[in-house]
């Protein structure tokens, strides 16, 4: 485990401070042009009857306020997967819960004509909620904890999820096959207060509790003996740890489709900042995966304006190349 203590702290306020900008940039920036004392008049003084008013209360701040949630939720989740599989590659996508999602919102479009982005929300909710317990009960986990037998089991049942996900889409009318397709680029796009409001009480509550998990997962990154010695528990904690990754990203899968490189490069990010204490390391985590995915969905909106490129390929434009650098730079270390 790498010590880096609070040295890093100074850097994490300039990034909060980034994240100010960020959040008054994505509020005021879209398709349509608008003033910015326009913008700070819907803010502080709104006039329901104005479209510009409308506008920014009713898409930009819900959009800009669902990146940070999304990114906080992705990033929490990737480093509690690394902590548990003492993987540093590892991503939430390892309990197949974006794999879960994915199926369950092509089965809801296909089957039963789920259209709105709040019934797309419950459908993934729940795919990626019976992946993560499946994941659980095939791969034994009730009876000891084995990392690499997690690792296989959520490995097979993704592609087993996403060829029932291609054959679903592939077998169904043309409509559903573009509305899925919609979803599954990850995009923040037209998701209103509604999905926001949805999405805030399970993540804001299994954020709290990943930091209630903070020093079991100091104890079990140290391997399942040791910190069984240190007072751990390991088979519990590996149970309510897979339940929080499994609320987490299945919420920002959800809500925002799958997103890629937030749960893998946000927690190296934040481990060059804080370190390898959980205690620490989890909020800089949420504040680097809030600010990737903001900065990458303000990037979608302003290089292919008055169109945009959507938040999921964003990412990977930018995440891609900057867990390369990480990677050459120096080893990933827990």
């Amino acid at each position: 485990m790498t010590s880096v203590g609070l040295r890093g702290w100074p850097l994490a306020l300039s990034a909060a401070l980034l994240g100010l900008v960020l959040v008054l940039l994505s509020i005021g920036l879209g398709s349509a042009r608008m003033p910015p004392q326009t913008t700070l008049a819907a803010l502080l003084q709104f006039d329901p009857g104005n479209s510009d008013h409308l506008l920014v209360r009713e898409l930009r701040v819900p959009r800009t306020l669902l990146a940070l949630v999304v990114g906080a939720a992705l990033a929490a989740s990737g480093v509690i997967m690394q902590a548990l599989t003492r993987n540093p590659l590892a991503d939430p996508g390892v309990l197949g819960v974006n794999a879960g999602a994915a199926a369950a919102v092509a089965a809801g479009i296909a089957l039963v004509g789920v259209q709105s982005a709040t019934g797309q929300l419950l459908c993934a909710l729940l795919g990626a909620a019976l992946a993560g317990a499946l994941v659980v009960l095939l791969s034994g986990l009730r009876s000891g904890a084995d990392p690499i037998r997690v690792v296989l089991v959520g490995t097979a049942l993704s592609a087993v999820l996403l060829a029932l996900t291609q054959l679903i889409t592939l077998n169904s009318e043309e409509q559903v096959f573009d509305q899925f397709r919609h979803w599954a680029v990850g995009s923040l796009q037209g998701r209103g207060m509604a999905v926001l409001l949805t999405l805030l009480l399970p993540v804001g509550g299994a954020l709290l509790a990943s930091l209630l998990l903070a020093r079991a997962l100091d104890a079990l990154v140290l391997g399942e003996e040791l910190g069984s010695a240190l007072g751990a528990r390991p088979r519990l904690t590996w149970l309510l740890c897979a339940g929080v990754i499994a609320l987490l990203a299945g919420a920002a899968t959800a809500a925002a489709g799958p997103i890629a490189f937030v749960g893998l490069t946000a927690p190296h990010l934040a481990r060059q900042l804080a370190g390898g204490n959980h205690r620490q390391l989890l909020p800089v985590a949420m504040l680097c995966g809030a600010l990737l995915t903001l900065l990458a969905d303000l990037f979608g909106r302003l290089v292919a304006h008055p169109g945009e490129v959507s938040v999921g390929i964003m990412v990977a434009l930018i995440g891609g190349p900057s867990f390369a650098l990480l990677a050459r730079r120096r080893r990933f270390v827990l």
